[in-house]
């Protein structure tokens, strides 16, 4: 049996699938991952994505991060995207956690998400936790380089930074959902950053079909039902039209 063929069973046999994805998902979206050869990582030394950077060069980090956005913000949904979103639309999806913080996954219509490490589009005061958006950010930083809010407090991305812990309601929900799902999906992650790569753990002590779809290797292919090495955005346009969708 073809891994198409292979995969699309599973998927019509399912209707609480997890999905776990990753930058590689995104990366056809044209948004930059970060170890990869044209990565974040080729352009900007590590230490920029990590929050003591923000804290000690605001002017300098929110130069850099406003290229990024401007980025993300033109990227659209591919196929993988897409097809997630049907699927979901179709009842068929428990929950889509992403690693991403691009908001593609939303862009595509998905709305059973958590967001692991934040969404870039969002903003928050660190002072007094009041909520901003992207529009009145990008006013503040044309009027003074850095935005800040009335409270005096320096207003940040609504991202987890290298340092920080992953916020915990959202952590918890991932796990739970994942230990009530039928089929457990990796999209496009090399499955090295944590808390995050231990989700497939679920699946395994579950005795839950395993998906692997990355470019790649992962600590768990050994363990997996099936590792798919295609591009994501091309297997699930097959993917797609092997549904019927």
């Amino acid at each position: 049996m073809r891994n198409l063929d292979y995969v699309a069973n599973l998927i019509k046999a399912r209707d609480r699938i997890f999905f776990l994805t990753g930058a590689g998902i995104s990366t056809e979206s044209g948004i930059p991952d970060f170890r990869g050869p044209e990565g974040l990582y080729s352009k900007y030394p590590p230490y920029m994505f990590e929050i003591e950077f923000l804290k000690r060069e605001p002017v300098r980090f929110y130069k850099i991060f406003l290229e990024l956005l401007n980025i993300i913000s033109a990227a659209k949904p591919n196929d993988g995207h897409k097809l997630i979103a049907k699927l979901e639309s179709l009842g068929k999806v428990q929950l889509v956690a992403t690693q991403n913080i691009d908001g593609l996954h939303q862009k595509a219509g998905s709305e059973k998400v958590s967001e692991l490490h934040g969404n870039a589009m969002k903003f928050y005061c660190e002072k007094c936790s009041k909520n901003y958006f992207l529009p009145s950010v990008l006013e503040m930083v044309a009027a003074s380089e850095v935005p800040h809010c009335n409270c005096g407090g320096l207003i940040r991305p609504d991202v987890v930074f290298f340092g920080e812990p992953l916020k915990e309601e959202v952590l918890r929900l991932s796990f739970k959902e994942a230990e009530e799902s039928d089929l457990f999906i990796v999209c496009g992650s090399s499955l090295v950053v944590y808390p995050a790569a231990a989700l497939p753990l679920v699946a395994l002590e579950e005795r839950i079909p395993l998906v692997i779809i990355n470019k790649g290797e992962t600590q768990y292919d050994k363990y997996c039902s099936i590792k798919i090495e295609e591009p994501i955005g091309a297997f699930f346009l097959e993917l797609t039209q092997s549904l019927g969708l």
